[in-house]
């Protein structure tokens, strides 16, 4: 039988060569090839490969009439070397009987992976790099997989700034399986390649140090740089030369240009950047003109541009007042919120002459858009009149931009949905002038466990709260609805128990409505509660030493719409009963009942964007708490009285302030500054102050716990109530008025719903003055230090502080006093 053989190989570059052998002395002429049908195809030498698949990517098919030699099998290994999935490609002949030929894909497959590993990194950039690389086993090794994989461990280094990083792959043959190699990549990463300086040519308009200061991620390195990085990346690079010609723009050189650059290395860690800038003239603008608006008049509209002839040409200024002013005072706010969906204006540069541009606006109005239907979607758990209520689009409005807006701040405020991915989709239909408006939100743990233990009055103290914020109470009895607990009504239900064992138990539940009957969002507020401190005898024994205190309080809570809808009231009156017997450490007498019935009043503004990390807005509270002057109606002679008749009812005013603002400094840099004032007043001269409701300050605010209504302010730096005037014995006794100013850096770490965290740095200062005739607004004890905040949705919100006191503590030695502090804080803010 006659052994034919035809062989075509394809070099890396794409090269073919067949050869027919026709017995041991028998060459096909390559001058004159010949027609054959093929016959047949098999395959041979693919091990993990399907042949049926090989043979659809050759492109060769049975019964098809193809040249020898010729293009079309020079094509066939061309389809498959392009898989680069083979070593070594070759297609035989392996049979021809008359006008047939029967063909054999002999193959060599590239070898597969079995496992690779990393020299020159560590455990933590080695993790990084498996999943930037994602490889994976039995994957086959390519030369494009190689050098992609070399691209991203090199790109991984040079966004760390190791600019000089070298990176080399090397293949093994694995002696454990066939045909698979072990990947070994070799990093040297060398050093962290830093920017010494920064310089610019032709820069005569404007201060280099403006134009430094406005590339926010490109600096020079110098020491008193903490949170900024000064290591060189293109990319950031890039991006910081176009924030280079912003400060031109605003400066009215719109025609600035950086017409050439250059990074050089001055030495293995260091580079210098050199910049040549073109700045070109100065404009201003001159004449605006309006065309196509009838809803407005022109001057309405140059009021709203806020714009004249005269002002430093800034294209940011001019897209800003048209499009998208940060308060919705621009021209398309003051349209859409007037239902102009589909409004749209364009400024045209019509004159320029010498240094004046005039400038053309057109406008397109359309018609107003109506609102057809409002939808949510995403919510899980809340229901969906919950939500709703809390929309300000409703169906049948006209469109307005500044209520989706708003609508976007009120559900985050809810504390139900992540506030990161709250997104709004208008759905317009021009052909009926409608728009149909989706709310997408995101459900998020909103409901909290408070499981801790604290050091108060000389006894540790252990404390479990269950916080459900998202509970439904008419949900209570249906059993389909535990899932573990009725939820989706927005009402909240806390309870709360704090113990050290038989000497001090403290019990106490609150529930809250915030649309009271469903309709407006007023809402009611009751708590109950009870406590007992005793020595640990049994009740009913002689030796027994206790005070018990029960107690509960209603408060009704009203949104208000003037000055703003950002105000609101609450009102509330609630009762203590003080019951002591044979107990003398902290009351004024040792047996019998004190009452402490009153009202408290207070009217507050919120416009913060968001409860847990807010970048911008405020929050301001005056509040007012007073009994009823008991002692103007009594014939009680109050000089003479003893100390259990001046407390039976307790009577006081307590006036307080606090104010909260937020500004967002740069990207997520956020400052917040803070002030709070309080006083304790009396009616009567002849009762004095209150021993009750006094203030106590320093520390981390967590002092276990108060028997007396006494409220505990925190100050960082100093140890817990070490700001509080002390009585004749030493003891502190409260103070009737305090102060205290903070101004804090904020910047998140992570804003991931399931574990929110930030950075901060604090500067603050307080103090506490037993009369008010003491008080110094500016003797204050002052410290600064920093913290870390941490928000678990099933904990809240848990801190850890290191401040330094830098003022002496009246009454304390310095030789005595600890300056360098360290605070934790659980479920409050500082």
């Amino acid at each position: 039988m006659r052994k034919l053989i035809v062989v075509i190989l394809l070099s890396c570059f794409h090269q073919a060569m067949a050869q027919v052998s026709i017995g041991d002395d028998n060459i096909i002429d390559y001058t004159d090839p010949k027609d054959f049908e093929i016959g047949g195809i098999t395959v041979s030498g693919a091990q993990y490969l399907d042949e049926s698949v090989i043979k659809t990517l050759s492109g060769l098919v049975v019964g098809e009439t193809i040249k020898v030699p010729g293009e079309r099998i020079s094509r066939a290994i061309e389809n498959l070397w392009k898989q680069g999935l083979f070593a070594d490609i070759q297609i035989v002949a392996s049979r021809i009987d008359g006008n047939l030929i029967f063909l054999d894909l002999k193959l060599q497959e590239r070898p597969r992976l079995s496992k690779f590993a990393f020299k020159g990194v560590s455990k933590s950039e080695a993790d990084k790099l498996r999943e930037k690389l994602e490889l994976s086993r039995g994957k086959v090794i390519t030369k494009n997989l190689l050098a992609t994989s070399e691209f991203k461990v090199l790109d991984f280094y040079t966004d760390k700034g190791y600019m000089n990083a070298k990176v080399s792959i090397v293949e093994e043959a694995d002696s454990t399986l066939a045909n698979h190699s072990i990947l070994r990549v070799f990093v040297d990463k060398g050093q962290k390649v830093k920017i010494r300086d920064i310089r610019f040519e032709g820069v005569t308009a404007v201060k280099e140090k403006k134009l430094k200061k406005a590339m926010k991620n490109t600096k020079e390195k110098r020491t008193y740089r903490i949170f900024t990085t000064s290591k060189f990346l293109d990319e950031t690079f890039e991006k910081d030369k176009r924030k280079v010609i912003d400060v031109y723009k605003a400066a009215g050189y719109r025609d600035a240009e950086i017409v050439h650059d250059t990074v050089f290395a001055v030495s293995d860690k260091r580079v210098s950047i050199t910049m040549k800038v073109e700045e070109g003239n100065k404009y201003y603008f001159g004449d605006m003109t309006w065309i196509g608006n009838a809803k407005y008049s022109d001057e309405t509209l140059n009021k709203i541009l806020n714009i004249k002839r005269g002002d430093l040409y800034d294209q940011s200024v001019l897209e800003s007042n048209l499009f998208m002013n940060l308060k919705s005072n621009d021209v398309t706010s003051l349209y859409m919120d007037d239902g102009y969906l589909f409004f749209s204006v364009t400024p045209v540069e019509v004159s320029v002459e010498n240094d004046t541009i005039d400038i053309e606006m057109r406008v397109y109005e359309g018609k107003q858009a109506t609102i057809n239907k409002v939808s949510v979607t995403g919510n899980t758990k809340t229901n969906d009149r919950v939500i709703i209520r809390e929309i300000r689009t409703k169906p049948g409005q006209l469109f307005s931009r500044t209520n989706i807006i708003r609508t976007q701040r009120e559900l985050a405020q809810l504390g139900y949905f992540n506030q990161e991915s709250l997104n709004v989709n208008p759905k317009p239909n021009p052909a009926d002038g409608t728009v149909d408006i989706e709310y997408v939100v995101e459900e998020k743990p909103s409901d909290q466990v408070e499981l801790s233990g604290g050091w108060g009055a000389g006894q540790l103290v252990g404390t479990l709260g269950l916080s459900f914020n998202n509970f439904s109470a008419r949900n209570f009895f249906k059993k389909d609805a535990w899932r573990p607990l009725p939820s989706g009504d927005g009402q909240r239900l806390s309870i709360r128990a704090q113990s050290n064992g038989k000497y001090y138990q403290s019990y106490n539940a609150s529930f809250t409505e915030p649309w009271l009957g469903g309709k407006k969002p007023n809402s009611l507020s009751t708590s109950v509660f009870y406590s007992v401190q005793s020595n640990g005898v049994a009740i009913g024994e002689p030796l027994r030493e206790s005070i018990q205190i029960i107690g509960g309080s209603v408060g009704l809570g009203k949104r208000l719409t003037f000055p703003d809808d950002y105000f609101s009231t609450y009102s509330e009156v609630s009762f203590q009963n003080y019951t002591l017997k044979n107990y003398s450490s902290t009351f004024l007498f040792s047996n019998g009942n004190s009452n402490n019935f009153n009202f408290r009043q207070t009217i507050s503004r919120n416009s913060i964007d968001a409860p847990i990390f807010p970048r911008n807005g405020s929050q301001l509270s005056l509040s007012v708490q007073f009994t009823p002057p008991y002692s103007l109606f009594s014939s009680t002679d109050f000089k003479t009285a003893t100390d259990k008749e001046r407390y039976k009812w307790i009577e006081y005013h307590k006036w307080k302030f606090n104010a909260s603002w937020f500004n967002k400094i740069v990207g997520n840099l956020v400052i917040n500054t803070k002030a709070s004032f309080g006083f304790l007043g009396h009616y009567n001269n002849d009762i004095g102050q209150s021993p009750f409701e006094r203030f106590y300050l320093g520390g981390d605010g967590l002092a276990g716990f108060a028997l007396d209504g006494r409220e505990i302010i925190g100050l960082r730096g100093y140890s817990n109530n070490s700001i509080t005037p002390r009585g004749v014995s030493g003891n502190t006794i409260g103070g009737t008025v305090f102060e205290k100013m903070t101004f804090e850096l904020r910047y998140p770490i992570s804003l991931n719903p399931s574990a929110t965290v930030y950075a901060l740095a604090f500067a603050e200062g307080g103090n506490n003055w037993f009369r008010i005739n003491q008080f110094n607004p500016f003797n204050l004890q002052r410290s600064s230090g920093f913290g870390l905040r941490i928000f678990l949705p099933m904990f809240g919100l848990l801190g850890i502080d290191w401040g330094y006191g830098f003022d002496p503590i009246p009454g304390i030695t310095e030789s005595s006093r600890d300056k360098s502090q360290f605070h934790f804080s659980i479920g409050q803010q500082f």
